[in-house]
């Protein structure tokens, strides 16, 4: 070998490189930790094993990896996970990432074969596809606790058919519902999330592996097949698309971020209903915290923290949605910068769901208090104005009626039910004695006997379905 041809030291010193050959100089220690991945990515290693094995196995049965080679990958890869499963693997920064860290070590254990593991792919289809593995699991292991956040409340629903809770637009009292059918309502609203999850997840399941950097590779490779392996329900279909985009996460996000939405929602009636203006439940004391300053202080953490990592995961979706928006095909190092956010949009919704199931499951319900709540409002005034409807006024002569009737019980300071049968025949003739059963906050409630609505023999057919649903 001449002198010119030998490796200069800066050439060594990067030899950890997978491109160090065509670099003079190694990269500086700024630059590696700004581009490293290793210390987040590295939870990905059990799909990046799942996928190169995949890999490995096609690569023989094609006939461009000899079987001693491909016995040699299994057997390194398996001890590999050993040693990951057992904390003792040595993840190094300069290795950049998860594929390069565990590929150096497969070669440090059986050799040149681990070297010829990466033929056919790059680190852009390899990274995709453990992306996707990854968060399939996810999915999956999300459409449980979202189900289990649906049995908890369903318990609670169907154990509160009959408790009348004050209805609310505006935040006004409005009409009377019942507690166990306003509780279905975020149950509906769950169920709508797994299904959004479930078709987000078919198109996660799509394979990139075999799309290589960016235009195929020109091994005779069987995508199809390592998607079968992996059971994956397809094969994505153009290499520049398979390795660029991350719609798959954001469509993930969007999803989640809704959960979370919903998980809001939840959190801020649980709040206001356990406030003392409200006194309508009681959160379980392993949930709440008190004050350090005012002992008389139960405060309601858990929910409150939910609505502000909502926040949180929305942000995630708006930070992805921002990162693809500029990109040129194909990969770009931008896409590093998907694995966090979506991360701990995982891990956040995980918690969260987990939490709210056994806080749900111990809500103390006050029906006195809500009972009292929904007689404040004059709550029965549409079933007045249905009640002299069906006595044949036109409904919005009723709906003029009932508001001089309201109008007179408020300057009495009495509810519509309070008021004599001579003084509301005053303002229609058509009133009888059976306008007191309409009146009534119970009457209301089981008149509402709709698919749907909100009477007692409703909710427990409705919980049995869902119950049903969720076996």
């Amino acid at each position: 070998m001449s002198t010119s041809a030998k490796p200069s030291d800066n050439q060594l010193a990067n030899k950890s490189q997978a491109w160090s050959a065509l670099f003079s100089e190694p990269m500086s220690d700024l630059v590696k930790r700004y581009t490293a991945s290793v210390f987040f990515d590295k939870r990905l290693w059990a799909a990046d094993i799942q996928g190169s094995l995949a890999h490995a196995e096609m690569l023989q049965a094609q006939g461009i990896m000899s079987a001693e080679d491909h016995a040699a990958i299994q057997r390194g890869m398996a001890q590999i996970k050993g040693e990951i499963e057992a904390g003792s693997f040595d993840w190094k920064l300069d290795l950049e990432d998860v594929h390069l860290n565990i590929e150096a070590r497969l070669t440090e254990l059986v050799g040149i074969a681990g070297k010829r593991l990466h033929t056919g792919r790059s680190r852009n289809d390899q990274v995709a596809t453990d992306v996707r593995l990854w968060l399939r699991g996810e999915i999956d292991e999300l459409l449980l606790l979202l189900n289990a956040l649906q049995r908890a409340l369903v318990d609670v629903a169907e154990k509160n058919a009959e408790v009348i809770l004050p209805g609310f637009t505006h935040l006004q009292v409005a009409q009377p519902v019942a507690f166990g059918h306003h509780l279905l309502a975020y149950v509906e609203m769950f169920a709508r999330d797994v299904e959004r999850l479930t078709d987000a997840r078919r198109r996660v399941n799509r394979l990139p592996l075999g799309a290589a950097a960016l235009a195929g590779t020109s091994y005779p490779l069987d995508r199809e097949r390592v998607a079968r392996t992996l059971g994956m329900e397809g094969v994505c279909q153009n290499s520049l698309d398979a390795v660029s985009d991350r719609d798959f996460a954001i469509e993930f996000s969007a999803a989640a971020a809704l959960v979370m939405v919903h998980i809001s929602r939840l959190s801020e009636e649980l709040i206001l209903w356990m406030s003392q203006s409200f006194g309508f439940i009681d959160l379980a004391d392993r949930f709440c915290t008190g004050s350090s300053i005012m002992p008389q202080k139960k405060n309601p953490d858990v929910p409150e923290l939910a609505r502000g990592k909502t926040g949180r995961v929305v942000g995630h979706l708006m930070g992805l949605i921002t990162l693809m928006k500029g990109q040129p095909l194909a990969y770009n190092k931008d896409n590093q910068e998907d694995k966090e956010p979506l991360f701990d949009t995982v891990d956040t919704l995980k918690d969260t769901l987990r939490i709210f199931a056994e806080m749900a499951a111990g809500i103390t319900v006050k029906p006195e208090a809500m009972e009292r709540a929904a007689l404040k409002g004059y709550a029965t005034a549409t079933d007045l104005a249905d009640y002299l409807v069906k006595k044949g006024l036109a409904f919005r002569d009723a709906h003029e009626v009932v508001a001089h009737a309201v109008k007179t019980a408020i300057t009495q300071g009495v509810d519509l039910s309070a008021l004599p049968l001579a003084e509301l025949q005053k303002f229609d003739a058509r009133v009888g004695e059976d306008v007191y059963e309409v009146l009534s906050l119970r009457g209301s409630l089981n008149a509402r006997n709709i698919l749907g609505g909100t009477a007692p023999t409703q909710v427990r057919a409705q919980a049995a379905r869902h119950r049903a649903r969720l076996a």
